[in-house]
């Protein structure tokens, strides 16, 4: 049997979440989206004592526990506006980080890293992507070699999330330079007071100004120890699909509450705002950019649920994850887009929340793999399908 039943359990969270973004975290939305630290903290707080904080991690670690199904459904909540899911410690790059850590952390890194992260005392950031590989990990140029002692890594980060403040890095350096990149990556945990570890410059960005920028990094002779690395050498690849995966559906989680946040307003303009003597809402061409978005949106919903389950059941997820990826992404940016045009010259403004809303939908498109990378491997994977079976059904979510 198929049932589309939130489990109470789970839907009494989302409504808490929602309560608390709504009666507490949006009354302090700026149109610039940003929160000063004092700010965030006496909202962290808040969170602490609502018993709402850090929901994706295990009530050992201070959190409710829940797996990808729930959080696919507080993070729908969270993502209304960029403050909520900072509030709850929540927050990319932090949530996968804190993944990756229980995933693949020793009982030592654990208490040094993720500890304080939990408890929200330390920012952090995964430095994978360099400039000139971009989403092709294949390509990766930093380089881990061996020393008595532990390992020395050079090389250069780029539009490292979080960078500019963070305690600590994983980094993601090519320890075997022999084999395939994703047999000889490996990660390694890096304090940022490292004198190896140079932050160069924040990146100037076009969207919303993220804790700890974007930022351009240089590591030079960084000597670390060989208790530094994360996992087994030569694991860096895997443990990173570990950690990307969840996390870009954790960001097509947070991209449904933006969505539908946008047609909320959209939706309310039209029925308020009133041209030659008739309300939006009478405009035939206003309802299908309406009905349009509400079909974009359900179908995102579904998508992001399925694949939150797929992953929670212990089933083959990434083919999912790319698709979801994709479809999410672009169908934010198209939502966003029609709620501003049904918005006018107020869209255009920073008087309401969507202009900021495109910049990050743009964006979204590029975040975790290019949409183009995406499609590649989404119709690599519809190729194999068909040569196995006959049938491209198995790549496209249908049920075997």
């Amino acid at each position: 049997m198929i049932d589309f039943t939130i489990p109470p359990e789970l839907d009494a969270i989302r409504m808490r979440v929602r309560d608390f973004v709504g009666d507490v975290v949006l009354p302090l939305e700026s149109p610039d989206e940003h929160v000063d630290e004092a700010q965030l903290a006496d909202l962290r707080a808040q969170a602490k004592a609502a018993g709402l904080w850090t929901p994706h991690l295990p009530p050992e670690w201070g959190g409710l526990g829940l797996g990808p199904l729930g959080m696919a459904l507080v993070s729908q909540e969270l993502g209304v506006t960029p403050i909520a899911p900072l509030v709850l410690n929540a927050a990319a790059p932090d949530e996968g980080n804190m993944h990756l850590l229980l995933h693949a952390g020793r009982p030592d890194q654990l208490e040094r890293y993720l500890r304080p992260l939990a408890a929200g005392d330390v920012r952090s950031c995964f430095a994978m992507t360099e400039q000139a590989s971009g989403a092709d990990a294949a390509g990766l140029q930093t380089r881990a070699e061996r020393q008595s002692d532990g390992w020395v890594l050079n090389g250069e980060k780029w539009f490292i999330s979080g960078a500019n403040g963070a305690a600590f890095a994983i980094v993601v350096a090519l320890t075997d330079p022999s084999v395939p990149p994703q047999q000889g990556m490996t990660l390694f945990m890096v304090d940022t007071d490292n004198p190896g570890w140079h932050l160069i410059r924040e990146v100037p960005v076009m969207g919303t100004h993220a804790p700890g920028g974007h930022c351009e990094i240089r590591l030079e002779n960084c000597v670390v120890p060989e208790d530094a690395v994360l996992g087994k050498v030569g694991e860096g690849f895997a443990l990173a699909q570990v950690r990307l995966g969840p996390a870009r559906l954790a960001h097509a989680m947070r991209w449904i509450g933006m969505a539908q946040r946008a047609l909320d307003l959209a939706a309310n303009r039209a029925n308020t705002r009133e041209t030659f003597g008739a309300p939006l809402a009478d405009r035939q061409a206003v309802q299908w950019m309406l009905a349009d978005s509400a079909i974009d949106l359900y179908a995102c919903r579904l998508m992001v649920l399925h694949t939150a389950w797929l992953i929670e059941s212990g089933q083959r997820y990434r083919q999912e994850v790319s698709m979801v990826k994709v479809e999410v992404a672009e169908a934010l940016g198209r939502i966003v887009d029609r709620a501003i045009q049904i918005h006018g010259a107020l869209g255009y403004s920073s008087d309401t929340p969507l202009a900021g809303f495109y910049r990050d939908a743009r964006a979204a498109r590029i975040y975790d793999g290019p949409s183009e990378v995406h499609r590649m491997v989404i119709a690599r994977n519809i190729l194999k399908a068909a040569k196995a079976t006959g049938s491209t059904k198995g790549a496209t979510g249908g049920l075997a």
